[in-house]
């Protein structure tokens, strides 16, 4: 997925133990500054914030990212164990997991993991939504990193602290400065996984459009039929939206709505060749002969590799009509 690391070194995520390392945390952090919110941000924030129903699970040596799966996934509904987890994320070769297994394992338990695209208000956007946030730091420096998952649940605006699950340690209270100091570290790698059909607080619509396609890829059109419709409902204008949409209800046997999901890609963007080709397919199977021709000429006129089905299918429509 796009914004991921390709080195596998900085892909490991582990606990640190070691007291020189959290001297050294100590001495990194003790002079950050905490991230900047704009005077707007902070009045449409709660000042307060807390998902009491998150689970813990303590993080054994090198299993804080199963751990961390294992309280997100089960705040998302689903009954899972971290043993269960285990070996499906964990590299024993690495000592620790990895983005794109972390990731994956979501989507196989039925669940789309919405990769947060932003800074810090983002994350308090996420937690004032209830939406627990799994988040990778690096707990060392940069040269000798100590990859770590935990769960942030929450946060309090007027001592600038956030709440996280992290390590042996429920509800940690840490400073909003200390933590996006070893947040920034992984490049505030961060997710929330959400069933389908719900979104994130701030689902930016191209990001979300490929979390719910990867979602889709491993699930099937049924599982994300959900996911899609809420999102063309918060992204009424975005043609590629609303032609996902109606591939999802074509795929699903809901001709009627694939249709009116197709027409209203080619309104959003009357180049969209793709969802003219599909307007036209759809209708030519619904015998709505009229619209079926409209939309094939409209795709057979675009320019692409649309352009030769588009023409084969108009002519099929011809070929039908002089029989």
């Amino acid at each position: 997925m796009t914004g991921l690391f390709s080195t596998a070194g900085r892909q490991n995520a582990r606990p640190a133990g070691v007291l020189a390392l959290v001297l050294t945390l100590l001495l990194l952090t003790g002079c950050a500054t905490a991230p900047s919110l704009s005077p707007a941000t902070r009045q449409a924030l709660p000042s307060m914030a807390l998902n009491e129903v998150v689970p813990f699970h303590g993080q054994r040596d090198y299993q804080c990212g199963p751990a961390s799966l294992a309280m997100a996934l089960e705040a998302a509904g689903l009954e899972v164990s971290v043993d269960e987890l285990i070996p499906q994320v964990f590299l024993p070769g690495r000592d620790g997991s990895v983005q794109p297994e972390m990731l994956a394992t979501v989507r196989r338990h039925g669940r789309i993991p919405f990769r947060l695209e932003g800074d810090f208000a983002t994350l308090l956007d996420e937690l004032a939504a209830d939406h627990p946030v799994v988040v990778m730091q690096n707990l060392s420096l940069p040269a000798f990193p100590q990859w770590h998952y935990a769960v942030a649940i929450g946060y309090d605006l007027p001592a600038e602290e956030l709440v996280l699950h992290t390590g042996m340690t429920p509800s940690r209270r840490i400073g909003f400065a200390r933590f996006d100091a070893t947040w920034a570290r992984s490049e505030r790698w961060a997710f929330v996984a959400l069933p389908p059909g719900e979104l994130p607080a701030d689902a930016n619509a191209e990001s979300a459009t490929r979390a719910i396609a990867d979602f889709e890829t491993v699930q099937g059109s049924e599982a994300a039929l959900p996911a899609w419709q809420a999102l063309a409902e918060r992204h009424p204008d975005v043609a590629t939206i609303q032609f996902a949409l109606g591939n999802a209800r074509h795929a699903t046997g809901d001709a009627d709505a694939a249709m009116a999901a197709f027409q209203a890609a080619v309104n959003a963007d009357p180049e969209l060749a793709p969802a003219w080709l599909n307007l036209g397919i759809v209708a030519a199977d619904q015998d709505r002969l009229d619209t079926a021709r409209e939309a094939l000429s409209r795709a057979a006129a675009l320019p692409g590799p649309w352009q030769s089905r588009a023409r084969e299918e108009r002519q099929a429509l011809e070929t039908e009509d002089d029989a």
